[in-house]
């Protein structure tokens, strides 16, 4: 039988953060909550990591404040979308579930970034922490998508740069350009569904990753530009997973930072991946996290 889906709304300040729970919050293992990228982004891309629920542990996703169905704030100034906010979130909505006590952590991108910074408190109900396609540093992650730029076609660079100085991101030469490296570097098989969803999404109201990131995932000009958790690695205490793809935008060398600093660490790069392993090769994507999460219970 499938496992049980609930949905909800969980009180943060003035707002809402709605949430979905695939499985039982009072089964034996320790409830997984998923943290979704951007920032901006909504949590329909992870949903494959629902499956997991059939292994008899619950899966937690929520749509991050000012995205998807949770209260959304066009309004807001950038000021207000800080690390900590969504810190605060993140800890109300597992208050507000009552697994404070014993829970692990799942970030992709963005949110792998905001688990990290988690971890970095050594909450005393975190069993474990795993970090998905994410850098350790904004600065880091540019460079390297320098880099990668610079293996595109030339005509690709050159609309990219073009449109990047004129200020006209939002162009449609500037989005098929786009997609020519998000084709390489973030999801290499056709887009699924849920996928599309999220980028649908981000357009509808795209504050949050303009105000944050930028107008795509290699030109980041947002307030996070020069975020680095390089130098608190050393806080994290909890058992840590990081997963990156051979061809992934986060590169090695954007998620070495990890390995060196977190002293409970181990790494898996998936072959004939990029950003998005959980949709490119689920199975195996899923599998790496059901077997290091059973340590974590363990």
């Amino acid at each position: 039988m499938a496992a049980p889906v609930t949905e909800g709304t969980a009180k943060f300040g003035d707002y809402q953060t709605w949430y979905r729970i695939t499985g039982d919050l009072s089964a034996g293992k320790a409830p997984l909550v998923v943290l979704h990228g951007g920032p901006g982004c909504t949590h329909d891309y992870l949903l494959p990591l629902a499956a997991i629920a059939e292994t008899g542990r619950a899966v937690v996703h929520y749509d991050q404040i000012g995205n998807g169905r949770s209260t959304h704030l066009r309004d807001k100034p950038p000021e207000f979308w800080t690390v900590q906010l969504f810190l605060d979130e993140l800890k109300s909505l597992v208050d507000t579930l009552g697994i404070a006590g014993r829970y692990l952590v799942l970030g992709q991108s963005w949110g792998g970034m905001l688990a990290a910074e988690h971890a970095t408190l050594q909450p005393p109900g975190l069993r474990g922490v795993v970090i998905s396609n994410s850098p350790a540093s904004l600065e880091l992650w540019s460079a390297e998508a320098d880099r990668l730029r610079a293996a595109l076609p030339p005509e690709v660079e050159e609309t990219l740069r073009a449109h990047e100085n004129a200020g006209t991101t939002d162009s449609e030469a500037y989005r098929d350009a786009m997609r020519v490296f998000y084709d390489r570097h973030v999801c290499r098989v056709p887009w699924p569904d849920e996928l599309s969803r999220t980028f649908a999404a981000m357009d509808e109201d795209p504050t949050v990753y303009h105000t944050m990131n930028g107008p795509s995932e290699f030109h980041v000009i947002g307030t996070l530009r020069h975020w680095s958790i390089v130098d608190r690695l050393g806080a994290i205490t909890a058992p840590t997973l990081l997963i990156s793809g051979e061809h992934d935008e986060a590169t090695p060398a954007t998620v070495k930072p990890y390995h060196d600093h977190i002293a409970d660490v181990r790494w898996e790069i998936l072959d004939n991946c990029s950003h998005l392993p959980q949709i490119e090769d689920t199975e195996r994507f899923n599998t790496l996290v059901t077997e290091f999460l059973d340590t974590c219970d363990a």
